[in-house]
């Protein structure tokens, strides 16, 4: 959870920031902010430390006639940052667009430019944009199990939530995770991509026969599931489990953007990844040995497939990916996780998963 301290450390950071600006123009220079390019092709995986690194090229802004709105609008959205940090306070992205309508020239017209904007301070900055004072609209994904989970109200006061009581629903990822505590004694961690799939281990109790965590991806998980999940996976020791449709998508977005990192946020892999996931299934060999009913990929699969063949880092890093994204792609075909439901509705929770979590060697790394 970020302290005061580490407020104050990022309030100085912006500073800082401010102050070389300040300097270029007592200099005759024209004021710049250099932050790196954010994508994978400015990033190499990075076998030690099981995430991408970003590589060496960067970017500057600087103050020219054609650069002179986005670049007042980077000082004037740092300025907001400093203020949230001084106050310890926090805007949603959403809100920092509309504050910005107050910003004569420098206001922006739509909301993309604005977040835009954000991660570039991010970026040049190194502090995640929740540590900014910036947090998004949406919050995180569903959790349940045995998990107590400790957070506080505006008064201060301590709140103690069960994971294990929570009746037939869930606890919902608030879009802020920095200030959660946990305690747990549970064995591992279970992330799961569809909510469906969620719903049926929940209502199985799935957690309970297994003293695990589940915790429901809701497709590509959301920053706050992943801080979430690495705290868990940092603080508690835990494994980290994942469960996809047997698709391109469920592996080189879903999972990848946990294990080792998104190319957006890409110079926050050590922060937001978490190298220690494994991905238990559904695999283009359960395809094969449980005789699931499967769907023809789609264009857009095999596209997709054949980019992370050629150019992801993170596969060309693991000959267990390359042989199964190339069974795949010989077979050409996926399967979802509700395809289990052929050997009837507790089949994945009374064979498939116990099987597969007993398994290592089927896992994919």
């Amino acid at each position: 959870m970020i302290t005061s301290e580490e407020r104050n450390l990022a309030a100085k950071k912006l500073l800082k920031l401010a102050n070389d600006m300040y300097e270029d123009i007592i200099r005759g220079k024209r004021p710049k902010i250099t932050f790196p390019i954010r994508s994978l092709a400015n990033a190499k995986f990075d076998a030690e430390k099981g995430t991408f690194a970003i590589l060496g090229k960067e970017k500057d802004r600087m103050l020219t006639v054609n650069q002179a709105k986005i670049f007042a609008q980077t000082i004037k959205m740092m300025e907001f940052s400093k203020e949230l940090l001084d106050t310890d306070d926090f805007s949603t992205l959403r809100e920092a667009y509309y504050v910005s309508k107050n910003w004569g020239e420098a206001r922006f017209d739509d909301q993309q430019p604005s977040n835009g904007v954000i991660e570039d301070i991010e970026a040049a900055s190194e502090y995640l944009r929740e540590d900014l004072g910036f947090i998004p609209e949406e919050d995180g994904a569903a959790v349940i199990g045995p998990l107590r989970i400790v957070d506080r109200a505006a008064d201060g006061e301590e709140i103690k939530i069960d994971c294990t009581k929570l009746g037939s629903g869930a606890y919902n990822i608030p879009n802020d995770v920095t200030k959660l505590e946990f305690e747990t004694k549970a064995d591992f961690i279970l992330a799961i991509e569809t909510a469906g799939m969620f719903a049926r281990l929940n209502a199985e109790e799935f957690w309970k026969k297994h003293n695990c965590i589940l915790i429901s991806l809701k497709g590509v998980p959301a920053r706050a599931t992943r801080r979430f999940i690495k705290r868990l996976n940092e603080e508690h020791k835990l494994p980290i489990m994942v469960f996809t449709d047997g698709d391109p998508y469920g592996y080189l977005n879903i999972y990848r953007t946990l294990k080792v990192g998104s190319g957006k946020a890409v110079h926050l892999a050590d922060k937001l990844a978490v190298p220690e996931a494994r991905l238990i299934g559904v695999t283009p060999q359960d395809i094969v040995d449980y005789e699931l009913p499967t769907h023809p990929l789609k264009d857009h699969d095999v596209k997709r497939l054949k980019d992370g063949l050629k150019n992801d880092d993170f596969v060309r890093s693991f000959p267990e990916w390359q042989k199964a994204l190339n069974q795949m792609a010989d077979g050409k075909v996926r399967a979802e996780q509700q395809s289990l439901a052929k050997y009837g509705l507790k089949y994945v929770v009374e064979e498939y998963l116990p099987a597969k979590i007993e398994d290592s060697k089927t896992w994919l790394p």
